[in-house]
C-alpha cells in the first residue's frame, strides 16, 4: 500500500469522526442547526484546504447535515467557498469558538455564503459541543424533577386532612356521648317516673279495695 493511499484511509478515518461529532453538535445545539440552515439550503459546498500537513476535503450542508468527503460531491463543477488556513489555525478556531480566530481564515466565494460559513463555525466547536450538552442534560433533569415533584404525594397536606377527619370523628363522637347520655337520663326519669306512677297506683287500688 502506497503512503498516498495510507493517508487517504487515514482521512476517510478522520472524516467519519468529524461527520459524527458535528452531527452530535446539531443536534444538541440549536443555535448551530439554525447557523446551518442558510447553508443547507442552497446545499452549500465547502473545500478545506489546510497546511501543514496538507489536506483537502469537502463539507456539503444538506437538510441531513454536513457530510464531508474526500473528494469533490458528484455533479457539482466546483465547490461555493474555498478556504485555505494552517492546521491548527482551523483547529484553534473550531476549539475557541471565537470570532476573531474564524475572521483569520482565508475563505473565497459569495459574500453572503462566506459570511455564513465563518458565522456557522463561530457556533461550531468543542465548546458549542459541551454547552449543548449540559443546557440538554440540565434541561431533562429539570423536566424529571418536576415531574417527580408533580407525580410525588403531598404528604403533609394528606396528614392536615387526615387530622381534621380525626376533629371530625372526634367532635362528632362527643356528640354522640352527650346524646347517649341525654337519652340514658331522659329513660331513667322515664322509669323513675314509671315505677312511681305504678307504686302509687298500687297504693290507691289496695287503699281503694280496703
Amino acid at each position: 500500500m502506497s503512503q498516498n493511499s495510507i493517508s487517504n484511509s487515514l482521512l476517510n478515518v478522520v472524516l467519519v469522526l468529524a461527520e459524527s461529532a458535528i452531527t452530535l453538535v446539531l443536534r444538541f445545539d440549536p443555535n448551530l442547526r439554525k447557523a446551518a440552515y442558510p447553508l443547507a439550503k442552497k446545499n452549500t459546498v465547502v473545500c478545506v484546504r489546510t497546511y501543514i500537513p496538507h489536506t483537502q476535503f469537502y463539507a456539503t450542508f444538506t437538510n441531513k447535515g454536513v457530510l464531508l468527503d474526500s473528494q469533490l460531491p458528484n455533479k457539482v463543477t466546483e465547490p461555493d467557498v474555498v478556504i485555505n488556513t494552517y492546521s491548527h489555525s482551523l483547529i484553534s478556531a473550531l476549539i475557541s469558538n471565537d470570532a476573531t480566530q474564524v475572521s483569520k481564515i482565508t475563505m473565497r466565494g459569495a459574500t453572503d455564503t462566506v459570511n455564513e460559513t465563518r458565522h456557522f463555525l463561530v457556533q461550531l466547536g468543542v465548546a458549542s459541543l459541551f454547552q449543548g450538552v449540559i443546557k440538554t442534560v440540565k434541561g431533562k433533569s429539570k423536566d424529571k424533577k418536576e415531574t417527580e415533584q408533580a407525580d410525588k404525594p403531598d404528604y403533609k397536606a394528606r396528614i392536615q386532612e387526615q387530622q381534621q377527619q380525626l376533629n371530625a370523628l372526634s367532635t362528632r363522637n362527643r356528640e354522640l356521648e352527650v346524646s347517649l347520655k341525654e337519652i340514658q337520663s331522659k329513660q331513667k326519669v322515664t322509669l323513675t317516673a314509671f315505677i312511681i306512677a305504678t307504686l302509687i297506683a298500687v297504693i290507691s287500688v289496695i287503699g281503694w279495695i280496703s
